[in-house]
C-alpha cells in the first residue's frame, strides 16, 4: 500500500493536536486533547509532560481510527510545540520535575534580574540577537539551579516540549534551531550553542542537545510506540521546530519583508529579515528555512479570550459563540477598557503587570466585557509594534494566522 499519508503532532499551550495530512497538504483526520496549565501562584506557570505524552497517544489513535487504512499509509511523523518550556530528563529518560516552567512562566525575574547586575546585556545581545528575559530556558535552568538542585542534579539533557515526545517515540535526543535562537543560549551567527553563554549564565553545556536541522529525520519509531499505535516500527521521525516558526512557514511567511501576525495562546508581531536585527527593542527567531524572524510578542493573545470563556461561561461557550456575543456592543466596548496581562507581560516595565478591567458601569453587559477582551488584545498589540525600531522596513505583505484570524470581529 502506498505510504501517502503524514502525521502531525502539536504540543500546544491549550492541548495536544495530532492531524493526519495527505501530499497536497489536505487536513483528513484532526483530534484535539485539552490539558491543564497549572498555576500554583502568580506569574507561574506550569504543565505535566506525562499530560503531553498521553494526549499524544490519544489524539493519533484518534486521528488513525478516521481515514481507511492510515496505519499503514503514514510515511512520516513531525512534531512542534510551544517554545521554552524546560524539560529536563534523566538517564533513563524520566522528567526531573513532574511539571515543567511554561514560556509564559515569570517565576524566572530575579535571575534575570540578577544576571543583568552581574553581566550586563549588550555581550548577551550581540550573541544570540536577544535581550535577556524570564522566558528563555536558560533562565528556567537559572532557577532550578537555585531552588530545585536535585532535579538539575538528577538531568542529562535538557529538551523543549516537542523535543521530549520525540524522544518519547525514538529514544533520539535533540533540539533545533528555531528553538535553540530564543534560549539566550545559541550564537545567532554561527547557529551554534555558545559557551561563552551558557558559562555566564550558568547553565551546565552538557545539558544542552545536539543541535539538528528541523527537516532532518531525527530517528525512527520505537517499536514498543508503533505497537501500542498500531504503527510501523522505524517509521522516520523528523526533528521538527517551535511552534511558532512552524507557524509562518505553514501560512507561506517565508522570505524577508514578509511580516505575521500570529494570535494564538499568545499575540506575536514578525517581520523576516534575512539576518537578525540585533536591537534591545526587539527578540529574534530563526525560522525552519533559515531566514530570521524579528518579533514583538504579547502574553495573552488568545488566553485572554480562553480566560473570558471560562470566567464568565464555565466553558460551555465555544470560541465562536464569545465573538458573536462581543459583536452586539458598539466599538469601544461602551467605554470598558481591559488591559490583558494575565501572566504578566514581557514587553514592559513592569513584567509582572497585572490584567484589569477600567470603566465598569451598571450597564455594562457580557457583550461589552467581552469586546473589550478582543479590543484590550488589539490595543496591546498596536503598543507593541510602536517599539519596533524607527528605522526598520516595513513589511510589504502581512499575514494572519492561528486562531485570531478565524474572528472576522478581530480581524
Amino acid at each position: 500500500m502506498t505510504r501517502d499519508l503524514y502525521l502531525a503532532i502539536d504540543v500546544g499551550t491549550g492541548g495536544l493536536r495530532s492531524a493526519l495530512v495527505d501530499r497536497n497538504g489536505r487536513i483528513l483526520a484532526f483530534s484535539h486533547q485539552e490539558h491543564e496549565q497549572i498555576v500554583p501562584q502568580f506569574g507561574w506557570s506550569e504543565q505535566r509532560p506525562a499530560d503531553w505524552w498521553a494526549g499524544t497517544l490519544a489524539t493519533i489513535r484518534a486521528v488513525l481510527a478516521k481515514v481507511e487504512d492510515a496505519p499503514a499509509r503514514v510515511a512520516a511523523i513531525c512534531a512542534c510545540g510551544q517554545m521554552h518550556g524546560s524539560v529536563l530528563i534523566d538517564d533513563d529518560g524520566r522528567p526531573t520535575l513532574d511539571a515543567v516552567p511554561l514560556w509564559n512562566d515569570k517565576r524566572t525575574v530575579p535571575q534575570v534580574e540578577a544576571y543583568v547586575a552581574r553581566a550586563g546585556t549588550a555581550r548577551g545581545l550581540e550573541i544570540s540577537a536577544n535581550m535577556p528575559a524570564p522566558a528563555w530556558p536558560a533562565f528556567k535552568l537559572a532557577w532550578i539551579a537555585e531552588n530545585r538542585p536535585e532535579a538539575l542534579a538528577r538531568a542529562t539533557t535538557l529538551l523543549m516540549p516537542k523535543d521530549w515526545i520525540n524522544y518519547k517515540l525514538t529514544g533520539e535526543r535533540a533540539q533545533d534551531p528555531t528553538e535553540a535562537s530564543l534560549s539566550y543560549l545559541m550564537d545567532w551567527r554561527s547557529r551554534t550553542w555558545s559557551d561563552e553563554l551558557c558559562d555566564a549564565v550558568g547553565v551546565p553545556r552538557a545539558l544542552l542537545a545536539p543541535l539538528r536541522a528541523p527537516g532532518d529525520v531525527l530517528g525512527g519509531l520505537e517499536p514498543g510506540v508503533a505497537a501500542e499505535l498500531g504503527l510501523a516500527a522505524g517509521l522516520p521521525v523528523l526533528v521538527g521546530a517551535g511552534d511558532y516558526p512552524m507557524a509562518l512557514l505553514g501560512s507561506g511567511v517565508i522570505r524577508s519583508g514578509m511580516g505575521s501576525d500570529v494570535t494564538g495562546t499568545s499575540s506575536i508581531i514578525t517581520l523576516l529579515h534575512d539576518d537578525a536585527l540585533v536591537d534591545p527593542q526587539v527578540s529574534n527567531v530563526l525560522t525552519p528555512n533559515g531566514v530570521w524572524g524579528v518579533m514583538t510578542l504579547l502574553e495573552a493573545g488568545g488566553d485572554a479570550v480562553r480566560w473570558a470563556r471560562r470566567a464568565f461561561h464555565d466553558n460551555r461557550r465555544s470560541y465562536e459563540e464569545v465573538a458573536e456575543i462581543a459583536t452586539h456592543a458598539p466599538p469601544g466596548a461602551g467605554g470598558l477598557f481591559f488591559l490583558p496581562y494575565l501572566s504578566g507581560e514581557r514587553v514592559a516595565e513592569k513584567r509582572n503587570s497585572r490584567a484589569q478591567f477600567f470603566g465598569l458601569k451598571a450597564e455594562t453587559g457580557l457583550a461589552e466585557l467581552h469586546r473589550a477582551v478582543l479590543e484590550g488584545v488589539v490595543f496591546s498589540v498596536r503598543r507593541v509594534l510602536d517599539t519596533l525600531p524607527d528605522g526598520m522596513a516595513r513589511p510589504d505583505r502581512i499575514v494572519a494566522a492561528s486562531g485570531g484570524a478565524k474572528s472576522a470581529l478581530w480581524l
